[in-house]
């Protein structure tokens, strides 16, 4: 750090190594200490499951919408169930085949142009049924007993949680070398990160593409908002109402992630300016004197941890290759004994929930070579360039067609 600021000044040595060494080195240091001090009681079977309103919103989802709903027609759940499949405006014959299911549980709401996945969920949450919603996206196969499990969580979490976030896992693994480093970071990485902010009763985020709400809290914070990162701003809105989201680590969803790189980079990008709109909108979080505030403020760090990898690090490391240790040197080496032991600890605890389920763990050493050693070239400057789409208010898109 000394050469550094001595090159530069003590405020830019002080981002650059901070952000890549000081910073990521406690976090990791206390991902380690929580996983492997995670004692969460289990969660046991109920004398009465409640009915259950699922929401799917499908936009030219042809291709997939049938397994989907398939899916959800082999679940184990004792309860009631019924299935709202909003068509928002598609295109291809995803009506025609949701219509020509007949599933009794089964009903099919048509807009008739394309008005985005929040008009679609309102839409449906103005006729549900039942007291508790799942969302469910319209590319993703449940697993047997991934609705069981969840509400399973829901009814033994604290009395205080309005949502339950599942496990979302890669389904399309095999299909390019990008949903081959995805497979990873589902499995490895976001599952552990999870599980972590569930422990502290401080998680952020019940992602859309599988998670349970309350009904009437959805109503209460007035629904989903018509934005790029429509399930962070929703979940930051029940957490500032006063409310915890809790995750079910058991229930597991496989969903189809992108499959070229472009694609992938602009899912990333919208997911970055979610996080921002979710600031923007619900900023007085930070200051709640709660538990889960601390993640919020982990969050905060995000922006600088990715610019400090993009513009220090990359470079700084090419350096290093010519003996030129002006950013990266011994301290940032001192991480890899820390990286790679929590890399074994969330491997170790996600293969076990694995197994619990009679489900192999898939040998793919070329994706987690690829994870290991490319992912975050490609993540960090995708989070940045959507952190400056979201601050500079450029055109906002899913793009992940």
């Amino acid at each position: 750090m000394r050469d550094l600021a001595l090159l530069s000044n003590w405020a830019i040595a002080i981002f650059a190594v901070g952000g890549i060494a000081i910073v990521p080195g406690f976090m990791n240091a206390f991902l380690v200490s929580s996983l492997l001090m995670d004692l969460r009681p289990a969660h046991g079977a109920l004398v009465r499951y409640p009915g259950i309103s699922i929401f799917v919103a499908a936009y030219n989802e042809a291709a997939s919408i049938a397994a989907t709903l398939k899916s959800i027609e082999r679940q184990d759940y004792p309860g009631s169930i019924e299935v709202t499949v909003i068509d928002d405006g598609s295109t291809d014959a995803t009506f025609d085949i949701v219509t020509a299911l007949c599933f009794p549980w089964l009903t099919i709401l048509r807009q008739p142009t394309n008005l985005g996945k929040s008009a679609a969920l309102n839409r449906a949450l103005a006729s549900a049924h039942f007291d508790l919603i799942v969302t469910l996206d319209a590319d993703s196969i449940l697993y047997a007993d991934a609705l069981k499990n969840l509400v399973e969580r829901f009814a033994a979490d604290p009395v205080n949680t309005r949502a339950v976030a599942g496990t979302m896992l890669v389904h399309n693994s095999r299909a390019s070398w990008v949903t081959r480093m995805q497979e990873w970071d589902y499995f490895h990485g976001i599952a552990a990160i999870k599980r972590i902010q569930s422990l502290y009763h401080g998680t952020l985020v019940a992602q859309g593409a599988f998670s349970l709400y309350d009904r009437q809290t959805l109503r209460d914070v007035g629904g989903w908002v018509d934005c790029v990162g429509e399930d962070i701003v929703l979940s930051w809105a029940i957490l500032s109402a006063g409310w915890r989201i809790g995750h079910a680590e058991d229930a597991m969803c496989f969903t189809n992630v992108p499959v070229k790189l472009q694609q992938f980079v602009r899912q990333r990008q919208r997911w970055a300016r979610g996080m921002m709109e979710a600031f923007r909108r619900h900023s007085h979080i930070l200051l709640e004197p709660r538990m889960s505030t601390m993640f919020v403020w982990w969050n905060v760090f995000f922006p600088w941890l990715d610019l400090a990898y993009t513009l220090c690090l990359i470079p700084g490391t090419v350096l290093a290759l010519f003996g030129i240790y002006w950013v990266v040197g011994p301290l940032t080496i001192l991480l890899l004994p820390l990286s790679l032991l929590l890399n074994g600890v969330m491997y170790h605890v996600s293969a076990g929930m694995f197994k619990s389920h009679g489900l192999h763990v898939r040998w793919n050493p070329v994706g987690f070579a690829l994870y290991a050693f490319v992912y975050s070239l490609i993540l960090q400057p995708a989070c940045v360039a959507g952190y400056l789409s979201e601050l500079l208010g450029l055109r906002k898109s899913w793009g992940t067609k």
